[in-house]
């Protein structure tokens, strides 16, 4: 009897994920492996909805965005008797290896369960690039790239009618996006939640650079960054999901209002939102997604339960889900330095 892996996507879906499913599926028909796809993340494990993974289900999916698998943010770990049900599942469904592809939350989930003695692996997935242990995820590439290309055309509607703009992007906890999106756009200056918002300084910038000739400004915030003097994340609303995280959103406004009210320069936001994550994975992300999902399938046939791909250098190499899922991995003050040289 061939021996039996399952696959499941969790968290927000990101461009280069089909890439994984696919690379997954063909190394292991390869090998004589049978795959399951798990619907939905972890609520289709507890469910037990799954559906058969083959050629025909992969073919064609390379430059697809999202998953052909579907996702949720579904958390076992929150309601009693849902571990159970995975357990159960697990040994009902007779799967030997499960492959998880998700970002901190989907593979604390993994980690959690191989110490509960499941067979499971971890591929990461984030846009944020927040992930510790790797240094890059796949679908972060592709994000910074739209983030790049809306920044350009902001830029010409900004120079054309002589205004402040402020644009919006991804990054709860790090601000990876909006610094690398940041630079690639040249922005004016680049706001993240490692380092507080000094708002005075912000618009002194922005009046420092109408006073010598320049009549617009372009200012790049990730959802996550806090004011020095508040402290405070900006949310859209206060309810939790199952992880236990607000959903951010609404710093851009804010920023876009303070900015107009203390140095009189008309401004406009963008909230650049979903549009990231959504789409054709670049070239760099199909690749790097395809090195992933082959390299889950090899520590599925070694036995190496409790690690993840990463990506080390350029080698794909193996680390614990438990050192991966341990801290976020976020912008160092070096790098913002470089930044900020070109501020203003």
């Amino acid at each position: 009897m061939s021996k039996r892996v399952a696959v499941l996507t969790g968290g927000g879906d990101c461009p280069g994920i089909n890439p994984v499913i696919r690379a997954i599926v063909r190394k292991a028909l390869k090998e004589k492996y049978e795959v399951v796809g798990i619907k939905n993340g972890w609520k289709g494990l507890i469910e037990k909805s799954t559906l058969a993974l083959n050629l025909d289900s992969v073919s064609g999916i390379l430059p697809k965005g999202g998953t052909i698998l579907g996702t949720s943010r579904t958390n076992p770990y929150k309601n009693e008797g849902d571990v159970e049900k995975v357990k159960a599942n697990f040994k009902s469904l007779k799967i030997d290896a499960l492959i998880a592809i998700g970002g901190e939350d989907t593979l604390g989930v993994a980690d959690k369960l191989y110490k509960e003695g499941l067979n499971i692996v971890g591929v990461p997935k984030t846009i944020d690039n927040d992930i510790s242990a790797t240094d890059r995820t796949f679908g972060f590439d592709t994000a910074v790239n739209i983030a790049t290309e809306a920044i350009d055309r902001i830029h010409t509607t900004a120079e054309s009618h002589h205004r402040v703009m402020v644009i919006e992007v991804m990054g709860r906890h790090s601000g990876w996006i909006g610094l690398e999106a940041g630079i690639a756009g040249g922005a004016d200056a680049i706001l993240i939640p490692e380092f507080p918002i000094d708002i005075k300084e912000v618009c002194a910038l922005i009046k420092r650079r109408h006073n010598r000739g320049k009549t617009f400004s372009i200012i790049v915030v990730a959802e996550g960054a806090k004011f020095k003097k508040e402290g405070a994340e900006v949310l859209q609303e206060e309810k939790l999901d199952a992880f236990g995280h607000v959903r951010l959103g609404g710093i851009g406004q804010i920023l876009g209002n303070e900015i107009e009210k203390r140095t009189g320069f008309e401004t406009r936001v963008t909230v650049l939102g979903h549009i990231q994550r959504g789409g054709t994975p670049t070239a760099f992300d199909r690749v790097l997604g395809t090195r992933y999902g082959v390299k889950a399938m090899e520590l599925v046939m070694e036995g190496e339960f409790g690690q993840m791909a990463s990506l080390q250098g350029d080698k794909i190499v193996s680390v614990s889900l438990e050192k991966a899922v341990g801290t976020l991995k976020t912008v160092p003050g070096e790098l913002y330095d470089i930044a900020k040289i070109f501020f203003g």
